[in-house]
């Protein structure tokens, strides 16, 4: 069987590396986003913000932020933090209905502790980022919070030993390409605005802020479309009545995904739907769903046809309501390959983009209506930034840059409309030094040359199939020996007291060919059933886990079964729920 594999293996490297060969250059990465995102959602749950967020509507807002994702592989992650981290949750895959709710109860589960130390809560969500995100999801973190300190004194934590510990985390969430959103809850006057700014706008996020809890749902949806660049689109504001009233929503053009339309009020509400036909929908339904909320409903329409619904609400008598809407797309903006030559001033630079869905140029002439498109243009030399307008041609945005001086310009196109926007990938034009902007294309060559190539490759391949049975045994000599790459940072939490042990760093390097879970636990008599939790070192700087033990083993908030092996990559990390004691084992994987 072994024999199988290995020559499986061998034809399958041998048949990559003829590709290779055949075709020139290795692949190109992936580069489009796939519109989803991983949101760690960050809330201090201290004793004083038993006055900054009396009715818990923090958890109200984070409940609704998560009821307007899509079921489409978006991921969702908890922390409740004061002067340590209470409870948490690792980012949750959400592709049911079911995914929302656990995540939702969660948050409901939350309570409150002593002292506040707001460095716990970020350092805890960029953590929680590096061990799960996908890299083809946009990440952020929200943090909801007074921005007050209040530590135990019996601790001899400093206000600069927390200082210095959120800038140090604020530094790595900026250059991991993580936004930092910020909340400041200021119901009682007590806000530390500043310190909630600085968060922001260090790495790349927004502040609000809320002096009313009836404002935290709307802004969190003002969180969730500026991510994702969509646009809250207001519908109305009325008073109720008591009796149903007519509203009607516009849904522009037959690329809408999803239309989340809030209703934010004090009390709840009844609603029913017609389609542009004037046909009810029935709620719940295929085409609607309907999540409620102590102070908000949010009905979701999905993919729902181009015109106006006509939406009925019944409030109770004078309850203020507010409606708003906001949609998601699976469109990008792609801007047409600037010819590869070399550029030098007063050359004329021709743009053109278009909207494009699954990879394809959108063909929905609605989309483009009341649309604005523009060129922006950075000079990295002069470090000046200009837009010129482009003409919305109906089926995408066309128009021309010449090129005022030898510099060197990054160019990239942006489109701007009533319910969202989008930006191109930004292009390289330099004019500095009569550079391209792109290689030039390789030639076929003559049939001589191919046919020598073809020759060459053949050799090559057969050599390639000599050299790999050798490296076979001597890879079989070298995996009981072979030595381990980096450390683990190992952090054990007590399930009934909350309470979690600093980090403790294992250098892997002392051991050859596999070690104990057990053995990093320096061998303590309670953490007896990690025997059998076994890490090997794997290909590429990895690690192999292999779990022959009853313990439940978690990554990324999913269960994974590794009794024949998992592969743990840079940062990746797991939680390992033992049975024997009600404690938690967390292990980061640091290279």
């Amino acid at each position: 069987m072994r024999q199988n594999l290995f020559k499986k293996k061998v034809l399958i490297l041998s048949f990559c590396f003829l590709l290779m060969l055949m075709v020139g250059m290795p692949a190109p990465g992936w580069a489009a986003g796939s519109g989803n995102l991983d949101a760690v959602l960050v809330v201090d749950v201290s004793n004083s913000m038993t006055q900054s967020d009396k009715n818990k509507l923090s958890n109200e807002a984070m409940k609704m932020f998560i009821d307007m994702t899509s079921l489409s592989g978006n991921k969702i992650g908890v922390v409740a933090y004061t002067d340590k981290v209470m409870r948490e949750k690792a980012l949750l895959k959400v592709n049911t209905q079911q995914d929302k709710e656990e995540i939702k109860s969660f948050i409901d589960s939350l309570q409150k502790g002593a002292y506040t130390d707001i460095a716990v809560g970020v350092q805890e969500a960029v953590k929680i980022l590096d061990a799960g995100r996908d890299p083809a999801n946009a990440p952020m973190i929200v943090l909801l919070a007074d921005g007050n300190n209040d530590f135990d004194e019996a601790t001899g934590r400093t206000q600069s030993d927390s200082d210095r510990e959120l800038q140090a985390a604020m530094q790595k969430a900026k250059a991991n390409g993580y936004p930092i959103y910020t909340i400041g809850l200021n119901a009682d006057g007590t806000l530390q605005k500043q310190v909630l700014q600085q968060i922001a706008s260090d790495t790349q996020g927004k502040f609000f802020e809320a002096t009313e809890a009836s404002q935290l749902p709307q802004i969190l949806s003002e969180i969730f479309a500026d991510h994702l660049k969509l646009k809250v689109v207001p519908v109305k504001n009325l008073v109720g009545s008591g009796q149903y009233e007519e509203v009607t929503v516009s849904i522009p053009n037959g690329n809408v995904l999803e239309a989340n339309i809030s209703v934010i009020s004090g009390q709840p509400v009844e609603v029913k739907i017609a389609d542009p036909a004037g046909k009810a929908v029935s709620i719940p339904s295929s085409q609607a769903q309907i999540m409620r909320s102590k102070a908000y409903s949010l009905i979701k329409l999905n993919q729902p046809a181009q015109g106006d619904w006509k939406l009925q609400i019944k409030g109770a008598a004078k309850d203020k309501i507010n409606i708003s809407l906001v949609f998601n797309y699976d469109l990008a903006l792609v801007m047409e390959p600037v010819p590869a030559k070399s550029y030098q001033a007063g050359d004329k630079v021709d743009i053109k983009a278009y909207l494009a869905a699954n990879g394809n140029p959108a063909s929905d002439a609605a989309l483009y209506q009341q649309m604005k498109g523009s060129l922006v243009v950075n000079d990295l030399t002069s470090q000046q930034t200009q837009e010129i307008a482009l003409t919305n041609t109906g089926s995408g945005f066309e128009g021309s840059f010449t090129i005022p001086e030898a510099h060197r310009y990054e160019l990239k196109v942006k489109a701007d409309g009533s319910s969202f926007n989008r930006e191109t990938a930004p292009v390289l034009v330099d004019a500095a030094q009569g550079a391209a902007t792109a290689p030039e294309a390789v030639p076929n060559g003559t049939a001589e040359e191919q046919g020598s190539w073809g020759r060459i490759a053949g050799w090559a391949a057969g050599a390639l199939v000599v050299i790999a049975l050798g490296l076979y045994g001597w890879a079989a000599y070298k995996k009981a020996t072979k030595g381990f790459i980096g450390q683990v940072a190992i952090e054990i939490r007590d399930e009934e007291t909350g309470e979690r042990t600093s980090p403790q760093y294992k250098k892997l390097s002392l051991f050859k060919g596999k070690v104990k879970l057990h053995q990093l636990l320096s061998l303590a008599p309670e953490f007896q059933e990690t025997e059998q939790v076994i890490l090997l070192p794997g290909a590429n700087d990895t690690l192999i886990l292999q779990n022959r033990s009853a313990c439940r083993i978690e990554k990324a908030g999913r269960v994974i079964d590794a009794a024949k092996g998992k592969e743990l990559k840079k940062n990746d990390r797991i939680k390992i729920s033992l049975q024997k004691v009600n404690k938690s084992i967390y292990v980061d994987y640091i290279v």
